[in-house]
């Protein structure tokens, strides 16, 4: 019977296993092989061959010389047309883009979407450090600066399911505990910013704040991205904060999005 159950879970439909190999790079993952294709969408391996193989064709997905695979530009080009990424993306990027000439760190804004963050803009320089994030990248929250903002004035159901789940670990200082991440994200509410280090990737720290609209209400965040050894909360979090501001009074004036985009305080009365 548990056969039956887990062969019926399975995409059957060719458009439902489509759409499961492309939600595989949505669980995170830049760039992926085969078998780890195979695995997340739960295809046979000559299925996700076949498959693979023709959304690497038209453009979808594209293979990179080590053999792996990522998000083609096709794709990519479809996706960024999204609401989440066309207006907000374009009221954000000329504060983040003042705010990388302030700082020199990676510069990236997120909004809450199934659970996990996705990454709308970032911006990131040449002497700033290494990062794996790339826009349409959708990251856990509770590992990153910018998703420890968004859980932190999500819905309350948004953070129970979140506490509640499986709290990978990413890093050497990824939050395991949900006791413990309970304790992170009302800091967090309390301060109105958070810090990460060492959390989602060795060497790497963050620091998120949040973006709110003309309601009060939290519908992004903003975060700079720096080296571990660096992350100065004096130097970083005045031009984040400024940053921030700036941007929450432009979404004010003109954000007309959809208004349940994004999951936040407006569903708990905060």
């Amino acid at each position: 019977m548990a056969g039956e159950s887990a062969e019926s879970a399975r995409p059957v439909s060719v458009a439902g296993k489509v759409m499961a190999i492309l939600n595989a790079f949505a669980q995170g993952g830049v760039r992926l092989n085969l078998s780890e294709i195979c695995r997340r969408s739960e295809l046979p391996l000559a299925t996700g061959h076949r498959l693979v193989g023709e959304l690497v064709g038209g453009g979808f997905l594209e293979r990179v010389p080590d053999g792996t695979y990522r998000i083609g530009t096709r794709l990519w080009r479809i996706g960024s047309q999204a609401p989440a990424v066309t207006g907000l993306r374009e009221l954000a990027l000329p504060h983040m883009e003042d705010l990388y000439e302030a700082t020199h760190d990676n510069v990236q804004l997120g909004v809450l979407r199934e659970d996990r963050v996705l990454i709308v803009e970032r911006l990131r320089g040449t002497r700033s450090v290494p990062v794996v994030t790339q826009v349409g990248a959708m990251l856990p929250l509770h590992t990153t600066g910018v998703g420890q903002v968004l859980l932190a004035f999500a819905a309350p159901e948004v953070r129970e399911k979140v506490l509640a789940g499986e709290l990978a670990r990413y890093a050497a200082r990824s939050i395991t505990d949900p006791a413990e991440l309970r304790r992170r994200v009302e800091r967090v509410r309390r301060s109105g910013y958070a810090v990460t280090r060492d959390e989602m990737t060795l060497g790497a720290a963050s620091v998120g704040a949040p973006v709110r609209d003309g309601s009060g209400d939290v519908v992004a965040s903003m975060s700079l991205v720096t080296g571990t050894r660096s992350a100065d909360l004096r130097r970083l979090l005045p031009p984040l904060t400024t940053a921030v501001r700036a941007l929450s009074r432009d979404v004010a004036a003109h954000w007309h999005g959809d208004p349940d985009l994004f999951s936040a305080e407006r569903k708990n009365g905060a």
